[in-house]
C-alpha cells in the first residue's frame, strides 16, 4: 500500500511539472544510454503556496548544483585542475556554518548537506572526466571559466540555506522526511530526464536531507 502510495505522488507530481530541458553539447559515459548534457537553463524554480511541505524547492537547487557540476568539470578537463580543492571546500563548509547559526538551524548538519553538495559535484566531475579521458572525441570544445562557476555555486548557496530554514522542521519527521525525500527526488529526476551518472550524484547529494 505505501508503495502505491509513492508510486502515486511520483506521478502527481511528474504530471504537474512543465519544466523542460536545454541539451547542452556533453557526452554521455558508456553505458548510459542517452546524452549527459541535458541541462536545464540554469534559472531556478522554487514552487510556492503548497499546503504539503515538500521537499520539491529543496531538491531542484540541489538538481541545479549537480547540473553545474558538469560545467565545472569541462573546466577542469581544460585546466588540468584536480577535483578536490580542499581550501575552497573548507572555506564553504565555514561559511555555511556561520550562516546556520544566524538563521537558527543546526550548523553541523547544515555543514554535513553541504558536505553531501560538494560529494555529489565530484561524482558528476569524476565520471565525466574520466569518460574524456577515454573518448576525447565526446569531450567538450571549450571550457568555462571556473570563477564565474562558482559565482553560480555561491548563489545557490544562499538559496539553498534559504530552503534548509523552510524544511528544517520537515528535515526532522523520521520516516514522514524519508517519503517526502524519496517522492521528490524521484519525480525530479524524471522531470530532468537524468542519465545514470546525474542521479548517482542525486542520491548523494540527498544523503543527509532527513
Amino acid at each position: 500500500m505505501l508503495r502505491k502510495l509513492i508510486t502515486g505522488a511520483v506521478a502527481a507530481g511528474v504530471a504537474g511539472t512543465t519544466a523542460l530541458l536545454a541539451p547542452m553539447a556533453y557526452a554521455a559515459p558508456a553505458g548510459t544510454g542517452q546524452d549527459i548534457g541535458t541541462v536545464q537553463d540554469r534559472g531556478v524554480h522554487v514552487p510556492v503556496g503548497s499546503r504539503v511541505p515538500s521537499f520539491d524547492g529543496l531538491t531542484e537547487l540541489m538538481i541545479q548544483r549537480i547540473l553545474i557540476g558538469d560545467d565545472v568539470a569541462a573546466s577542469k578537463y581544460f585546466s588540468g585542475k584536480p577535483v578536490d580543492d580542499p581550501v575552497r571546500e573548507q572555506q564553504i563548509l565555514d561559511s555555511v556554518r556561520q550562516s546556520a547559526v544566524q538563521l537558527g538551524i543546526d550548523p553541523e548538519s547544515t555543514a554535513q548537506f553541504f558536505q553531501a553538495q560538494i560529494d555529489a559535484s565530484k561524482v558528476v566531475q569524476r565520471g565525466l572526466l574520466a569518460y574524456w579521458a577515454a573518448h576525447p572525441d565526446k569531450a567538450p570544445a571549450t571550457g568555462p571559466d571556473l570563477n564565474v562557476i562558482r559565482e553560480k555555486l555561491d548563489a545557490l548557496t544562499t538559496q539553498l540555506l534559504a530552503e534548509l530554514v523552510r524544511v528544517d522542521h520537515l528535515r526532522r519527521t523520521g520516516p514522514r522526511c524519508a517519503i517526502a525525500l524519496f517522492v521528490s527526488t524521484t519525480s525530479a529526476e524524471i522531470r530532468h530526464h537524468l542519465d545514470q551518472l546525474h542521479r548517482q550524484a542525486v542520491r548523494t547529494a540527498s544523503a543527509t536531507v532527513c
